[in-house]
């Protein structure tokens, strides 16, 4: 057994473990079910903040019975990205429902309840406010408050994904305890089910609002600012650095060269800090502001790799050019269309890169080398930082990078998949050179 072989039999327990892991197989499911609302919302971002200043001064200054055309456009974003936690945090509920054996529809609602339990209200106003006096009379003056936009945004995924985990293996446990109304047979199963969840779900908010009532007692006074002053905000910090990136892509790559989506098993743990750091700069590009984080989802996305893993669009390019084997030029010519989109299985199982030991020092370097350019590019300021804008995962380089960056971002994807071809051109050309050989002897 080589050497290849002892590290892929250590490496594929490890890799399967967290790929299946409940979990984080959870936490994934229930980002991606949010995802769809996110880009939807992020192009009416894009759409009110397009980088043409005629145009943004347009829809400001173009009113619809004393409101902006501004104002109007950005209310899809408002009621998706703004309020990205509750779709985040019921997917992350049902999917993790479904993986413990109880009812997803219970389990979403179960998480989003406890979470509102925790969370820190904005007051309005009281009984003794001057504004009082001006509610009808008949009105009882009762403290007023709402909901913070800034929890159930980005700054409160993380408290919700903990309420998620813990309300649901506390809902599991009292079901299992066998603490439910069970309803004769014949009664329509919504009904049934409503009737099971009331014992299970009482008993949840009762403890949740008990650990909220300790947390009065506290500095922190609710739990929310606890786990983001903690956690959260540490976190984010190690997120939004390059060293973190850089490790993050090397061990997806090393993965990927055993045949394992590498990006799947890091993206579970690394993706929710990333989806965070772009509402933040979302959030910043619609106030009007700077973006703050050059390290956030966009960047991952748009500026890591082309083409998907490895950076791949960059060696079929090479491979359409350059190479003149009848085997590398048709899969080239088959697989570059899709590499476009960021598809790449066809040549990473096609050619293949897998197991493929002339090809993974481009595989992983080229990918690194990326982060590193694009970094320093955006830290100086030669190109701007990603507006956080969250664009579907297939937009084709250059219109993303547009997009995301302007026409500066356009212009370092193509300087980056340029050099990715002349990287990777010297090892696919010793492949293409060996399938020449045996052409040559086939014949």
């Amino acid at each position: 057994m080589n050497f290849m072989e002892k590290f892929e039999d250590k490496l594929l327990p490890i890799a399967a473990m967290i790929g299946q892991n409940k979990y984080l197989v959870s936490l994934r499911d229930g980002m991606t079910l949010a995802m769809p609302l996110l880009i939807v919302g992020s192009f009416f971002t894009l759409i009110t903040n397009f980088p043409i200043t005629a145009w943004t001064d347009w829809l400001a200054a173009t009113t619809i019975n004393g409101q902006s055309l501004s104002s109007l456009l950005s209310i899809p974003s408002t009621v998706t990205v703004s309020i990205m936690a509750i779709f985040i945090i019921y997917g992350i509920g049902m999917n993790f429902a479904k993986q413990e054996g109880i009812s997803p529809s219970s389990g979403g609602i179960t998480a989003i309840l406890t979470w509102f339990i925790l969370m820190p209200f904005t007051t309005l106003f009281t009984p003794d406010d001057s504004i009082v006096s001006l509610l009808p009379k008949d009105s009882v003056p009762f403290s007023v408050s709402s909901i913070p936009l800034d929890w159930v945004g980005a700054k409160g995924i993380f408290i919700g994904i903990i309420c998620a985990f813990t309300s649901i293996l506390l809902y599991k446990y009292i079901f299992n305890k066998g603490w439910v109304i069970k309803m004769p047979d014949g009664v329509p199963p919504t009904v049934s089910q409503s009737f099971s969840d009331l014992i299970p779900i009482s008993m949840v908010v009762i403890i949740f609002l008990m650990v909220r009532v300790l947390f009065v007692l506290t500095p922190w006074n609710d739990p929310f600012t606890f786990v983001y002053t903690i956690l959260q905000t540490p976190l984010q910090n190690v997120g939004d650095s390059l060293g973190a990136m850089i490790i993050v892509y090397l061990v997806a790559h090393v993965l990927w060269l055993f045949g394992i989506h590498g990006t799947n098993v890091t993206g579970s743990v690394f993706n929710p800090i990333l989806i965070v750091l772009s509402s933040e700069n979302q959030a910043a590009v619609a106030a009007g502001q700077a973006p703050i984080h050059i390290i956030n989802q966009q960047f991952q996305d748009l500026f890591a790799t082309y083409g998907g893993g490895g950076s791949t669009l960059s060696l079929l390019l090479a491979m359409f050019f350059f190479c003149k084997s009848k085997r590398i030029k048709q899969l080239g010519k088959l697989a570059i269309l899709p590499g476009f989109f960021g598809i790449n299985e066809p040549v990473i199982f096609g050619l293949p890169i897998v197991l493929n030991p002339t090809l993974a020092i481009p595989f992983i370097l080229i990918p690194l080398i990326n982060i590193v350019i694009s970094y320093i590019t955006m830290f100086i300021g030669l190109v701007p930082i990603t507006n956080g804008v969250i664009l579907p995962w297939t937009t084709p380089p250059i219109i993303s990078g547009f997009l995301a960056s302007g026409w500066q971002g356009s212009i370092l994807q193509v300087v980056l998949i340029i050099l990715g071809v002349f990287i990777y051109l010297p090892f696919i050309k010793a492949i293409d050179k060996e399938y020449l050989l045996e052409q040559e002897e086939n014949v």
